[in-house]
C-alpha cells in the first residue's frame, strides 16, 4: 500500500523532488559511454578530414542525453505510479507516496523531452529525425514489464541510443558503424545485465503482481546466469571496440578494468547474497561507466 501522503509542496521543492524521482546522478551510468561514442567519433571525422569535435556539440551531446534519460525515468514513474504504490520496496517513490503531484510529473517530463528535442535538432537533421522514435523507444520500455520478460534487453537498448546518436551527430552518417555498434552492444548488454540483477529484489512481488521480468520466470540462479552470459557479451563488444576503432594499451586496461568489475559485481550477487545489491548497482557500475571512459581519454591522449 502507498504510503500517507505528504503535505503539499512548493514548485522548487518539486523540482527538487523530481530530480530525486528521476535519479539524476544516475546519469553517470550511460554519460560516460556516450561521451567515448563522441570521442572517437571525433577521430574519425578529422580522418575523414572535418573539424575536430568543439564545446558546443559536446554540451548539446550531453543535454540531449540527460534529457531523453530524465524524460524516460519520468515517465517511467508516471505509468509504474499504482504497481510502485503496491510495492512495499518502491512505496515511498515521491508519486506515490505524495511527495510530487501527477501534474508537475508530467509537466517535467514534457519539458524534458522538449529539451531532448530541440537539442537534437542543434546537432543536425539526423539526430533531429530520430528523436521521435528514439522517445518512443526511451518511453516504451516502461511498459515492457506488463506483457515480456524482455523488458530488460528494451532497457539496455534505450541506454545504448547514447553511444548511437553521439557517432550519428558528430560524424553525420551512417558509415564506419563498426565502432558504434559495438560500443552500442557493449552498453546494451552491460545494463541489461545489470537490470535482470537489480529486478532480483521484486522477484516475488513481480510473480504475484503478474509483471513480467527475468527472474520472475527463471528464478535467482537463472537470472543470475542470463545476467552473466549478457554481460559476457559486453566483454566480446569492447574487445569489438578495440579492433574496430584500433585502439591501443589504455584501452585494454579499461576493457580489463571492466572486466574485472562485472565479475566483482557478479561474486557480490547472488541466490541468497541479495544484500549487497546496492553496492553492486549503484557503486560497482558507476566506477565501470567512469573507469572505461579514463581509460579511454588516456588511450587517446597518448595516440
Amino acid at each position: 500500500m502507498p504510503s500517507s501522503p505528504h503535505p503539499p509542496r512548493g514548485s522548487l521543492a518539486q523540482v527538487g523532488d523530481f530530480g530525486r524521482m528521476v535519479k539524476i546522478s544516475h546519469t553517470v551510468f550511460g554519460l560516460p559511454f556516450t561521451v567515448v561514442a563522441l570521442l572517437l567519433a571525433s577521430e574519425r571525422r578529422v580522418a575523414d578530414g572535418g573539424a575536430p569535435v568543439n564545446a558546443a556539440e559536446v554540451a548539446w551531446i550531453v543535454l540531449a542525453f540527460t534529457a531523453a534519460r530524465t524524460a524516460a525515468m519520468g515517465f517511467n514513474r508516471i505509468v509504474d505510479r499504482d504497481i510502485d504504490g503496491e510495492n512495499p520496496r518502491t512505496a515511498d517513490r515521491e508519486i506515490p507516496s505524495g511527495k510530487i503531484s501527477l501534474t508537475t510529473a508530467w509537466i517535467m517530463t514534457l519539458l524534458a523531452a522538449l529539451t531532448f528535442v530541440a537539442a537534437a535538432a542543434m546537432l543536425g537533421p539526423w539526430p533531429l529525425r530520430l528523436a521521435g522514435p528514439c522517445l518512443l523507444l526511451v518511453f516504451g520500455y516502461s511498459l515492457f514489464k506488463r506483457f515480456s520478460a524482455a523488458a530488460h534487453l528494451v532497457v539496455g537498448l534505450a541506454l545504448s541510443l547514447g553511444p548511437g546518436g553521439a557517432w550519428l551527430a558528430i560524424t553525420g552518417s551512417f558509415d564506419n558503424a563498426a565502432t558504434p555498434l559495438a560500443l552500442m552492444l557493449a552498453v546494451g548488454t552491460w545494463v541489461a545485465g545489470f537490470d535482470v540483477l537489480y529486478s532480483l529484489q521484486d522477484e516475488a512481488f513481480d510473480r504475484a503482481r503478474g509483471l513480467h521480468s527475468i527472474p520472475a520466470a527463471l528464478g535467482t540462479k537463472g537470472a543470475v546466469i542470463v545476467s552473466g552470459l549478457l554481460h559476457l557479451v559486453t566483454i566480446a563488444a569492447l574487445v569489438a571496440v578495440h579492433d574496430a576503432a584500433q585502439l591501443g594499451p589504455a584501452h585494454v586496461l579499461g576493457a580489463a578494468v571492466v572486466t574485472g568489475l562485472l565479475v566483482y559485481e557478479h561474486w557480490l550477487v547472488g541466490p541468497g547474497r541479495l544484500e549487497k545489491l546496492d553496492r553492486a548497482f549503484f557503486s560497482v557500475n558507476g566506477w565501470i561507466s567512469l573507469g572505461y571512459l579514463a581509460c579511454v581519454i588516456v588511450d587517446r591522449w597518448a595516440a
